[in-house]
């Protein structure tokens, strides 16, 4: 199959679309108070989305915002009769290395940017893709699983930019993208960083250590208590979608209560998030209506699940202490060749957000060992 060759992209939203948007958050029909939803116990707080709904409909500049994403430099292949869109960072120096960086949900490009620039100082080739659905990349055409995104990633940085040796990054969706593109394809990526592990497949006589006990109560408390967005998004993605596709501030909404809780926040968005970071996520989603195959990689996996075989390559993993769940060494060392393990001192499940020095020099730092 021959490769297609990659095009300039720009990013270019319609004077209708801004103002349509306008229009649609003027006429925002508010929900009924519930008793003791006044605060975020029972989903996000009306004060806070009130405040940002605001500011989108009049003070915040997507312009502004659009001008300044242009300012990096984007690019679209055609992969199988679909778009997947990526912004390529050529590194400083003679050699630099490649890196491909992905995203996970409810994030996009745009939050690995601190990180990519700042590998790219120290001499790294960074590819940050969209994921299929996600920002500019168009949803696969047909229903996938988990082994169809690392297989396009593959191609993109073999066929289409020509690496024959790479190395993977990614969080939460991107984790999973990662660790199978590294499984799959041990001949070309040197090694893998991740800050979340994949859920390794254990013996019914298997021996937990302590910390893995601990880790495995967390995530079942967690999916209890917060994992219901992910059971939606798993099972009746379509019904959901119709009313955060319509309605910017039901898609605020469902996007703002993950922002500021699973980042480091301590409860208070502003800490890591300004207002106009936040909506300029939500323009993302909004503008391009992709809230809808977001859902997808969830449903896709869920349908057709994929066991991922053991992963040989070196592996790093980074653990911050505000993300979802923060396996143990030996957790991830069931289904990995751990050769680096990092407990930050914060940041969260937006950590390419939240801390890109720590995380870049973390990433940094372990492929130049592998260089």
């Amino acid at each position: 199959m021959n490769a297609s060759e990659s095009r300039p992209f720009t990013i270019a939203v319609p004077d209708g679309d801004v103002a349509d948007l306008r229009r649609r958050l003027a006429a925002t029909r508010w929900p009924q108070p519930i008793p003791g939803g006044e605060t975020w116990e029972l989903g996000t707080e009306e004060t806070t989305l009130r405040r940002l709904a605001g500011r989108w409909g009049d003070g915040y500049d997507w312009r502004a915002a659009e001008r300044a994403l242009n300012a990096l430099p984007h690019f679209v292949v055609d992969l199988d009769g679909a778009d997947v869109h990526y912004v390529h960072l050529r590194g400083a120096g003679d050699a630099p290395f490649p890196l491909v960086l992905t995203h996970g949900w409810p994030g996009s490009f745009f939050e690995l940017m601190g990180v990519a620039r700042r590998l790219a100082a120290r001499s790294f080739d960074v590819v940050v893709p969209s994921l299929p659905g996600f920002g500019f990349s168009a949803q696969r055409p047909e229903r996938t699983d988990p082994w169809s995104t690392p297989e396009l990633w593959h191609r993109l940085m073999t066929e289409i930019l020509g690496y024959e040796r790479y190395g993977a990054h990614g969080g939460d969706l991107g984790a999973g993208v990662s660790t199978r593109l590294a499984a799959r394809h041990p001949e070309a990526v040197a090694g893998v960083h991740l800050t979340a592990v994949g859920q390794p497949e254990l013996d019914e006589d298997a021996v937990l250590s302590e910390a893995e006990r601990e880790y495995v109560e967390h995530v079942a408390r967690w999916n209890r208590d917060e994992g219901a967005y992910m059971h939606q998004q798993q099972t009746r993605p379509v019904t959901l979608a119709y009313g955060l596709s319509d309605s910017p501030v039901g898609l605020l909404g469902w996007l703002v209560e993950k922002y500021r809780a699973w980042s480091d926040s301590h409860g208070d968005l502003g800490s890591r998030f300004s207002d106009d970071d936040v909506l300029t996520w939500a323009s993302l989603y909004w503008y391009g209506n992709t809230i809808a195959p977001s859902f997808r990689p969830y449903n896709d996996a869920y349908a057709n699940p994929a066991p991922t075989p053991r992963v040989t390559v070196p592996t790093a993993v980074a653990v911050f202490p505000g993300d979802l769940s923060r396996p143990p060494r030996e957790w991830a060392e069931r289904r990995y060749a751990v050769q680096r393990y990092t407990v930050m001192p914060r940041g969260g499940h937006f950590a390419a957000w939240e801390e890109p020095d720590l995380l870049a020099e973390d990433v940094g730092a372990f492929f130049d060992e592998l260089r």
